[in-house]
C-alpha cells in the first residue's frame, strides 16, 4: 500500500473512509476509483497506485460504509459480498460518490479536472457519476446494469468508456447491445466488447483474469484519461531520451532513471531482456550495453505515438565484430555488415517507460552473418532492409508459384 487513507464527509453528516493514492510529482488530475462487491480490499488499492504512477490523483472511497465500513473481501467470500450488493442502496451511493469527487477536487494535489473509473459494481457506478456526478470523463468496466438505466443516457455530456466481456453472465450480449444501441451515433462514446474472456478479466489473480484483454482495456482508459483531462507527455522525447543514453552516452544508470521501478524488455526473437530493475540493469550493464558493436546505427523509418506507447519502425545497422549477447547470443564474431528492420513497442507509465517489445527477423539476422544456409529456405537477407526502403524493388521473389499467376 503506497498511499494513505483519508476522511470523506457525506452530504448527510456521516463521514467514511477513502484510499488516496498521489503520483510520484505530488501533483496531477484526479480519478474517482469506484469498488467491486469486494469493498476497497488491497486490489482497489493496487488499481488506485497504478493510476498514480500514471500521474493522477486517486481517491477510493469506502461505499459499503453504510452497511459495513472497511469491507476486504476476496473472490472466495463471494456470497458475502453478493449479500452487500443486494442490500447497496444505490441513490445513497451515488450522494457518496458526490461527495468523494467534491473532496478529491478540494484535495491540494489534484489538479486540474476529476474522471471517474470503476471496475464490476463501480463499473455501473462510473456511468452513474457520468450522469449525475459531475465528472469531466468516466471508464466503466464491465458494469452490471447499465441496461436498465439507459434512461440516463442524455445526462451524459462527458467522454465515456465503457469495456465489456463478450462471455459475461452478468452483463448478457442483449445487455450490452442495448448500451450500444443506446449511444450509437455519440463520437463521446466508446463501448468496447473483449472477444473469448468473462466478466472480471481485468482482475489480476482472479479466475477470469485474462491480459491480454486487461491491457488492451487499459490503453484505451488511459487514452480517454489523457485526452480528456491530461497529463499530456512526450513521449516520442522520452523514448529519444532513453535510447540516447542506451547507444550514446551507453551509461546504465542513465538509462535505467528513464524508467519505472518495476521494467521490463524483451527481445522477442531471443526472449533477452529482463524483468525488474535489478535484473534489468544486469541485463544492461553486462549483457547489452557492451556487447553492442559500436558502429551500430539506428535509421528511423517511421514513428506513431499513443496514448501510452511508442511504435518505432527502423533498420538496425551494424557490423558482427563482438559477440552479442542479446541477439546472438554464443555466435563468434563473423565480422559480417547487417541491416535488418526492427519494430520496436515502447510502453510508458506516466512520464518513465515501464516496458519494452522488441522484434525483428532473426532468421535474415543469421543469413547475414553466414550462420544460416538461405537456400532451399523462405528466409532473406539483407533484401529486407533493402526493401523496406524502396518499394519498388522485386516482390514475391520466394514463391516458387508467382509467375503461374501472372496469366490468370
Amino acid at each position: 500500500m503506497k498511499g494513505s487513507y483519508v476522511t470523506v464527509t457525506a452530504r448527510d453528516g456521516g463521514r467514511f473512509k477513502a484510499y488516496l493514492a498521489k503520483p510520484e510529482k505530488g501533483s496531477g488530475p484526479g480519478i474517482v476509483l469506484l469498488q467491486e462487491i469486494f469493498g476497497v480490499n488491497a486490489y482497489i488499492r493496487d488499481v488506485a497506485d497504478y493510476y498514480a504512477e500514471e500521474g493522477y490523483v486517486v481517491l477510493a472511497p469506502d461505499l459499503f460504509w453504510r452497511l459495513e465500513p472497511g469491507v476486504e473481501l476476496g473472490e472466495a467470500q463471494f456470497e458475502k459480498a453478493f449479500d452487500l450488493y443486494q442490500k447497496f442502496d444505490v441513490p445513497n451511493s451515488v450522494e457518496d460518490i458526490a461527495a468523494s469527487v467534491a473532496a478529491l477536487r478540494a484535495e491540494p494535489a489534484c489538479v486540474g479536472k476529476v474522471g471517474a473509473l470503476g471496475f464490476c459494481l463501480g463499473g455501473a457506478l462510473a456511468y452513474l457519476a457520468a450522469a449525475h456526478c459531475g465528472v469531466d470523463c468516466a471508464v466503466g468496466y464491465y458494469g452490471v446494469g447499465i441496461e436498465k438505466m439507459l434512461d440516463l443516457a442524455p445526462r451524459i455530456k462527458c467522454p465515456l468508456v465503457l469495456h465489456f466481456a463478450a462471455e459475461d453472465k452478468f452483463v448478457p450480449e442483449a445487455a450490452r447491445e442495448a448500451v450500444k444501441a443506446a449511444f450509437a451515433g455519440d463520437p463521446t462514446v466508446e463501448v468496447y466488447v473483449y472477444p473469448g474472456v468473462d466478466h472480471a478479466f481485468a482482475r489480476p489473480g482472479g479466475h477470469a483474469y485474462d491480459k491480454p484483454a486487461a491491457m488492451m482495456a487499459h490503453s484505451r482508459s488511459i487514452a480517454l484519461f489523457r485526452r480528456v483531462m491530461g497529463p499530456h507527455l512526450d513521449l516520442s522525447a522520452l523514448w529519444d531520451q532513453h535510447c540516447y543514453h542506451e547507444f550514446v552516452t551507453r551509461d546504465v544508470d542513465a538509462t535505467m532513471a528513464t524508467m519505472v521501478a518495476a521494467p521490463y524488455v524483451n527481445h522477442v526473437p531471443t526472449m533477452t531482456g529482463g524483468v525488474g530493475q535489478r535484473e534489468l540493469a544486469r541485463f544492461y550493464r553486462h549483457h547489452f550495453i557492451p556487447t553492442t558493436p559500436a558502429d551500430t546505427k539506428l535509421i528511423p523509418i517511421s514513428r506513431t505515438i499513443g496514448a501510452d506507447r511508442v511504435v518505432d519502425e527502423m533498420l538496425f545497422c551494424f557490423t558482427h565484430d563482438i559477440e552479442i549477447d542479446w541477439m546472438l547470443p554464443g555466435l563468434r564474431p563473423s565480422g559480417k555488415y547487417v541491416e535488418i528492420p526492427l519494430v520496436a513497442i515502447i510502453c510508458f507509465r506516466g512520464g518513465k517507460l515501464y516496458n519494452e517489445h522488441i522484434y525483428w527477423d532473426q532468421a535474415s539476422v543469421l543469413v547475414q552473418i553466414g550462420a544460416l544456409d538461405a537456400k532451399g529456405l523462405p528466409v532473406a537477407g539483407l533484401d529486407t532492409a533493402k526493401k523496406l526502403l524502396d518499394e519498388s524493388l522485386p516482390s514475391n521473389g520466394l514463391m516458387k508459384k508467382w509467375a503461374e499467376s501472372a496469366a490468370k
